[in-house]
């Protein structure tokens, strides 16, 4: 599936439920917030016209909502997480767009200066050091950890040059039950085809998708070579190691990847009601 351009520029994360409804059709992702997300997440998101930015669920110190796996670039198996300490004002209960930066600026130069020791030497390191430098002013802008971890990979699709639409899911009206929710986030945005990943397949109830007319689309990344740590790794990671045309090219094999697998009768799409 490769991205199309219908919607419109790249939303800053400050857009709003106030601007113009989406346009109707297209392909929505729907994820939290990650900090310099994983490789397969980024490639959702990239293969979709609409990202729907997941802020008001529970907060989960165990996920990638604060923290990203990184390595030097020569040593892939010394992984290590790159954390952004967090407050959680409400306890567990904390949604993720409350949750807040202890210390702003021990955790921009704490991210500054774990990515330079990580990738500094690779020889794309000035693409990487943009991204970086762009990545480290959201630490100045808010004490929300979501803004950072949004604006982390606002960055990347920028760079990727993608041109689809970023909501919030707390500015949308949405239902309770997990898929019943994400079913009706799907719909507001006038998506036609929701994408899936791994993860969520395990769990998804594809009836309230079929009863919106909304197809589900299991979203699978390629294997091997970059690829090979896509769900643990930040995609720095694979940007430092490619630069920037590999890297968008990487992103593209995969966007076209789940349209490939369907021709080939890989992937038997939930059907429409």
């Amino acid at each position: 599936m490769t991205p199309t351009k219908l919607l419109s520029e790249t939303a800053s994360p400050a857009a709003s439920s106030t601007d113009p409804p989406p346009r109707p059709g297209g392909v929505c992702a729907i994820h939290q917030p990650n900090f310099l997300p994983r490789l397969s997440t980024l490639a959702k998101i990239f293969a979709a016209n609409y990202w729907i930015v997941l802020d008001d669920v529970q907060f989960a110190r165990r996920d990638y909502q604060h923290r990203a796996r990184i390595a030097p670039l020569d040593r892939p198996g010394q992984q290590h997480w790159l954390s952004l300490a967090t407050h959680l004002p409400n306890g567990r209960a904390t949604l993720i767009r409350d949750a807040q930066l202890i210390n702003q600026q021990r955790s921009r130069d704490q991210t500054a200066q774990a990515i330079r020791h990580c990738y500094r030497r690779s020889r794309h390191w000035r693409h990487v050091n943009d991204v970086l430098e762009r990545v480290l002013t959201a630490f100045a802008s808010s004490d929300r950890t979501s803004f950072v971890a949004e604006n982390s990979t606002r960055v990347l699709l920028d760079l990727l040059g993608w041109h689809g639409r970023i909501i919030r899911s707390s500015q949308l009206p949405a239902r309770r039950g997990r898929s019943q929710r994400l079913a009706n986030l799907a719909t507001v945005t006038g998506a036609t085809t929701y994408l899936c990943g791994p993860g969520g397949l395990r769990y998804l109830d594809h009836g309230p998708f079929n009863a919106a007319g909304v197809l589900v689309e299991p979203f699978l990344t390629p294997s091997g070579g970059p690829w090979s740590g896509s769900r643990r790794m930040s995609a720095l990671h694979t940007l430092a190691a490619l630069g920037t045309v590999g890297f968008a090219e990487a992103l593209a094999e995969a966007a076209r990847r789940p349209a490939d697998q369907e021709r080939r009768g890989g992937i038997v799409p939930a059907s429409r009601p």
